[in-house]
């Protein structure tokens, strides 16, 4: 998979409220599924750097 766009409605919503979370640091708030963070590192969207999940400029697009 490497497009939001590829995924069903529902899924592409979700996963891009994850990722603002992501780039507000709001998942020590609200943790990211385990499943989404695959899904979003699969399509290039999210890196983990240390510990922390980061935008790549792809999933910065993506918002």
């Amino acid at each position: 998979m490497s497009d939001l766009t590829a995924l069903p409605l529902d899924e592409v919503i979700r996963l891009r409220w994850v990722l603002r979370d992501i780039r507000a640091k709001r998942f020590t708030l609200s943790p990211v599924s385990s499943s989404d963070m695959e899904t979003l590192r699969d399509m290039g969207y999210v890196e983990v750097v240390g510990e922390l999940p980061v935008l790549t400029p792809k999933g910065q697009e993506q918002i």
